[in-house]
């Protein structure tokens, strides 16, 4: 099963210290200078595959690399990188020099009564985006500025300074939306973006899958188009319109995502697998698999 990395499970394992009065607030913040914390009972800096119950913004210095659902990214010198309770993800350093700094939050730390923003409505938390951006030298001193920033208030006393700490936080996740494609923060404006968007959330409900027991509901288009109230065909004309993909493929490439996540990171049997992502029998799970990757899940696996 795929690990879960609660706030306290963080604290335990890392070095990292809970400031006084940090628990008293409504929701969770705080802010790290990267080199400074390492496993207690390793000594790595490396962090564990795992869905972590809380939002991560980092601000990474040195060369890495950042496992990201079933991605890997390459991280040559400097990034900026946002990480949702939604996907497991890890960060693997590649050499000894790394520096940067992060910054770890609760959703209630910016509830839209406080920070007047849904987490889950910025296009950079939406699933299926891999949100981690390379900076150049000026974006990186424009980043320096608002972790440093953020490390000197939480050491302050000064009363109101959650609600600061809350707009640098927000400032950085503007900034990356900034990074992002023109088209990827533009809001939805029409019926067929609106459907397209329903399907996603509805899709994207399902996931992750964390028991043997959990089962996909929705498998086929017009299981989607039923809960949607749309017949399959408009459903699938919107969604080819949208994203250029057909509804099958949609839902072919969101379930292999969560099969190669399974097959590498869990010791389930195949059969157990097969069961927890809707199909019938192994052959027919297998077939698909191979059919979508060109390897058997069990090559695959390793």
């Amino acid at each position: 099963m795929i690990g879960k990395t609660s706030l306290e499970g963080f604290y335990e394992e890392s070095s990292a210290q809970l400031p006084s009065g940090i628990a008293k607030e409504i929701g969770h913040f705080n802010v790290f200078v990267t080199e400074t914390l390492f496993d207690k009972k390793t000594g790595a800096r490396e962090m564990p595959y795992s869905r972590r119950e809380y939002y991560k913004i980092s601000w990474i210095r040195g060369k890495s690399r950042a496992e990201y659902a079933d991605k890997t990214i390459d991280i040559p010198e400097s990034a900026l990188l946002f990480a949702t309770p939604k996907i497991p993800y890890n960060w693997v350093p590649e050499t000894g020099n790394q520096t940067g700094m992060f910054c770890i939050f609760t959703a209630d730390f910016l509830a839209p009564g406080k920070a007047g923003v849904d987490l889950d409505d910025l296009p950079l938390f939406q699933p299926g985006q891999v949100p981690i951006f390379q900076l150049n030298p000026e974006e990186v001193k424009e980043i320096a500025y608002i972790f440093k920033k953020m490390h000197r208030e939480i050491a302050s006393d000064y009363r109101y300074k959650y609600d600061l700490l809350r707009n640098l936080v927000l400032e950085l996740i503007h900034y990356g939306q900034k990074l992002q494609p023109v088209l990827a923060v533009e809001p939805a404006h029409n019926a067929s973006e609106r459907i397209s968007s329903l399907f996603i959330e509805l899709l994207e409900r399902q996931f992750p899958v964390e028991s043997q027991h959990q089962r996909l509901k929705l498998r086929a288009a017009k299981d989607y188009a039923d809960r949607l109230a749309v017949h399959v065909n408009h459903l699938n004309k919107v969604l080819k319109e949208v994203t250029g993909s057909t509804t099958t493929q949609i839902i072919a490439n969101r379930v292999i995502q969560e099969a190669k996540i399974l097959l590498k990171q869990t010791n389930w049997n195949i059969a157990e697998i097969s069961y927890t992502l809707g199909f019938d029998d192994i052959a027919h799970f297998s077939n698909f698999f191979k059919k979508q990757t060109s390897v058997a899940p069990v090559a695959f696996r390793g």
